[in-house]
């Protein structure tokens, strides 16, 4: 579901949170506004209500979940509320870093910083181990 595979052994609230953007409290929301009974397991839904189930994750706010549970309030490019799933979360944040880096804005900076020191530190393991400097 929504390029994720969801465990079958869990109840369906709790399975969704495996998705990456949906946690327990928008997965809980997502189930009751799609109509799903909340005891099922994920194995046991029928391909119906896993439609109903992407219907409502895909756009929350067609089926009246509140903004405040939209993970991308405001956006900055279009002015609108929207919930992001799956490989869109990953998509925006590494658009919203290339935006900071570009600006020279301190938080992107610091991102760039840490990257270099990190870099920095596994040739060094590399280069030295065992108490012998390896080339």
């Amino acid at each position: 579901m929504i390029n994720t595979n969801i465990e079958g052994k869990l109840k369906v609230a709790y399975s969704l949170t495996a998705i990456r953007g949906v946690g327990r409290r928008m997965a809980h929301m997502v189930v009751r506004r799609a109509g799903v009974d909340m005891n099922k397991r994920a194995g046991e839904l029928s391909p119906e209500e896993v439609g109903k189930l992407v219907a409502v994750l895909e756009n929350p706010a067609a089926f009246d979940l509140p903004e405040w549970s939209f993970n991308r309030q405001k956006d900055r490019d279009t002015g609108k509320s929207m919930h992001l799933v799956s490989s869109a979360v990953d998509t925006s944040l590494r658009n919203d870093l290339e935006r900071l880096k570009r600006n020279r804005v301190h938080r992107g900076m610091l991102v760039v910083v840490v990257i270099v020191v990190v870099v920095c530190l596994f040739v060094a393991f590399l280069c030295f181990q065992g108490g012998e400097f390896v080339t």
